[in-house]
């Protein structure tokens, strides 16, 4: 399957929360008890998009939604539902302007990581699914996902040192998205959340949307 049919199809299904594109993982090396990949989740016209790694280190290999289960994504939800857009159960919440999916879908056997190739391999459904959603600003959640992020969808990544302590909830301005970053939740350090909720809160508050489409430089 290419990219180009791939996002075509994408883009006609939005009236669901959880895979609200109907992708399909490509396989399933799932642990018994694990859902096959863990879906993005949420709202498909939102303008903030958060985007984690894999379900092993930020959750829902048994719910099935993004940023639940483990302590990793709880922190993340808890910043998400301080900001209004989340509401109802931890592991089913309900999201306003706000979709929740994972670089890397599937879920693996525990304690394994994905490869590069594997990456690879699941490339062309996330690119997919980002660029169905559209979302004005990206979230992008640890190192591997900022970086990808910043190399595929901004024209920044150049630019700045993948240093995730002062990247952290810094506004970045590339070519058709803002991204903020959000360093790994185990890695946070005094203030961490509250930086990126204030952040996120300052942006929330402003003409956020008129940065779609133009290319600036990092802020």
């Amino acid at each position: 399957m290419t990219a180009g049919p791939l996002r075509s199809r994408v883009q006609n299904v939005t009236d669901r929360t959880s895979n609200p594109f109907g992708l399909r993982p490509p396989f399933d090396r799932s642990d018994p008890g694990d859902r096959a990949a863990v879906f993005g989740y949420g709202d498909a016209n939102a303008d903030f998009h958060v985007i984690g790694d894999y379900p092993g280190i930020h959750g829902g290999e048994t719910t099935g939604v993004p940023f639940t289960e483990i302590e990793a994504g709880r922190a993340v939800q808890s910043v998400v539902r301080e900001l209004d857009f989340a509401s109802g159960p931890r592991d089913a919440p309900d999201l306003e302007n706000c979709v929740l999916s994972y670089m890397y879908m599937c879920t693996l056997p525990a304690g394994r990581t994905p490869t590069d190739a594997e990456y690879a391999d699941l490339e062309r459904f996330f690119d997919a699914e980002l660029r169905a959603i559209n979302a004005h600003v990206l979230l992008p959640v640890g190192a591997r996902a900022t970086d990808h992020v910043l190399r595929t969808y901004t024209t920044q990544r150049r630019r700045v040192d993948l240093d995730m302590a002062s990247l952290h909830a810094r506004d970045i301005r590339g070519r058709g998205f803002m991204v903020v970053p959000i360093r790994e939740p185990g890695e946070w350090a005094d203030g961490d959340r509250e930086t990126i909720v204030s952040t996120l809160e300052e942006l929330l508050a402003s003409d956020y949307r008129q940065t779609k489409g133009v290319a600036t430089t990092v802020g």
